[in-house]
């Protein structure tokens, strides 16, 4: 067999890599681009009642409004025990509760989506760790082959130094 087929035989022989899985895609980007407008406005008012502004400014309104009413200066709108102040701070709570929980809602299923990218990903990586590993092992076979072939070669040579008569100079 001639040097050219040997190699058109290891060349015919090697691994080829192909790319069969999805690419890899920005899961927050997605999700953003599908909220409405509506879960953007609760998302930017999550944002603020879960800040600590928000809470230093509502201590500051709550100490105001019971010192303008228990000192009376002005006329006392909400006495004593408060009542308008309770109702106040219960529409408060019934609406920013719901709003906070669909918040979390979207986190949560941002946090699913991001970690099904995650495992996407992962599984991308193991077929490519593959792909490498076979490919590695291809270049193991043809690298021996072409060992195995250099070694006949060298006995070859050797042989035919030694019927010609010609002294190896080793």
């Amino acid at each position: 067999m001639t040097v050219s087929r040997e190699l058109d035989d290891i060349t015919r022989g090697l691994v080829r890599h192909s790319h069969e899985h999805p690419p890899v895609r920005d899961v927050n980007q997605e999700v953003d681009r599908r909220m409405g407008r509506g879960e953007r406005i609760a998302d930017d008012l999550s944002r603020v009642i879960g800040s600590w502004t928000f809470v230093f400014f509502q201590a500051v309104l709550l100490l105001l409004w019971l010192l303008v009413n228990l000192v009376g200066f002005l006329r006392h709108w909400d006495g004593y025990p408060f009542h308008l102040l309770n109702l106040l701070l219960t529409f408060q709570a019934a609406f920013a509760v719901p709003i906070v929980l669909m918040t979390l809602n979207r986190a949560g299923h941002r946090e699913r989506l991001a970690l099904q990218q995650a495992y996407q990903e992962g599984v991308k990586a193991e077929e490519e760790l593959k792909s490498v590993m076979s490919h590695l092992e291809a270049q193991d076979e043809v690298m021996l082959q072409v060992l195995h072939r250099l070694e006949r070669s060298d006995r070859e040579m050797r042989r035919i130094t030694r019927r010609l008569g010609i002294e190896d100079e080793r």
